[in-house]
């Protein structure tokens, strides 16, 4: 088959001719219908977060069934199909409890094993981890949902409580960003965006923003944007400065949800904790989200209620995905999520 293959850090990915996985007992193989060009590859092409090499990206995907393991036994060959980029092992007490994006043996295709970048991509825990795509939902579509769709969904459902008369302040109109502005709006609550792209916040009003913040020091703009802070913050670039600007956006009692990764030295990047104790507020991290929790975003998809198709800027083929990541070394937000099918 053909994959997006890079064999050092920071090295150009080429397109080889490599071999077809093998299915796992417990796994399934899938055709790659499309698969998301996500800045978490990024960060794993340039050695932010390690990955065995030589490596295949690629974690958001969608797909038909065209080999299922001789343990599976609840997926069906030709059912088109989505998975969470967190892939829970379906065994362990946090599996059983419904929060497998916390598994500590999960696997993440594009990551502990070769990803999407390619004609084929295996899941494994099969039955645990596919989730059957509705009729009206398209293979671009579904592929724009496994990592920055879905993530902010669960920041936002889960960890923040959005709905009608919250106000939500988001950090970052990327991928993720824009699509806590789409979702936020959806649950009726009022978004204010922040980033210092021009297209980016354009895009965040189309989306349904009520007020767009274009600076490199926010808080203040924020605050009396929000009347008084933000209910919920969400820092979707993963900086230390974000994160800061954001948790000061808070109203007392307010959320601040860390999507965006923070690697390298941000892991340990300080926050203001002096408001953290005195304001009550609460610092929460999120990390994708489970299979079993897709139904209730999907059938708002269905629906059309949410649009993430309206959030897909580009399909390309797989060499379009390779120039899509090393653009992510530039400026380049607003120009919406890169698609590719192989």
């Amino acid at each position: 088959m053909d994959a997006v293959v890079y064999r050092e850090v920071g090295g150009r990915p080429r397109i080889e001719r490599v071999e077809v996985p093998s299915c796992p007992a417990d796994g399934a193989v899938l055709r790659v219908e499309a698969t998301g060009v996500c800045r978490s590859d990024w960060h794993a092409w340039r050695g932010h977060d390690p990955v065995p090499l030589p490596h295949t990206p690629g974690h958001e995907f969608a797909g038909t069934v065209v080999e299922i393991g001789s343990q599976v036994t609840d997926v069906a060959v030709g059912t088109r199909v989505t998975a969470p980029f967190v892939n829970g092992c379906g065994r362990c007490a946090w599996c059983a409890s419904g929060e497998a994006a916390v598994c500590p043996d999960q696997t993440q295709p594009g990551f502990t094993h070769p990803g999407s970048y390619a004609q084929y991509v295996v899941v494994r825990a099969a039955g645990f981890n596919l989730v059957p795509l509705p009729d009206g939902v398209d293979m671009v579509t579904a592929a724009a949902l496994g990592c920055r769709f879905a993530t902010a969904w669960r920041a936002l459902t889960v960890h923040g409580g959005v709905g009608p008369g919250r106000e939500v302040a988001v950090f970052g109109c990327g991928g993720v960003g824009l699509s806590a502005v789409m979702i936020a709006v959806a649950l009726g609550a009022r978004v204010t965006a922040v980033d210092l792209s021009p297209n980016a916040l354009t895009r965040a009003t189309e989306l349904g923003a009520a007020v767009t913040v274009r600076s490199a020091d926010p808080v203040a703009a924020v605050i009396d944007a929000t009347d008084g802070g933000a209910h919920v913050s969400l820092d979707a670039l993963g900086a230390p400065a974000t994160a800061d600007a954001a948790v000061r956006s808070l109203r007392r009692r307010g959320t601040h949800v860390q999507v965006g990764l923070m690697l390298g030295a941000a892991a340990r990047a300080p926050l203001p904790w002096d408001r953290v104790i005195a304001w009550e507020l609460t610092v929460v991290g999120s990390h994708g989200m489970a299979a079993a929790d897709y139904p209730p975003m999907l059938d708002l998809v269905a629906d059309g209620r949410l649009r993430p198709a309206e959030l897909v800027g580009s399909v390309v083929d797989l060499t379009g995905a390779v120039d899509a990541l090393m653009a992510m070394d530039g400026p380049g937000a607003g120009a919406g999520i890169v698609v590719a099918r192989p």
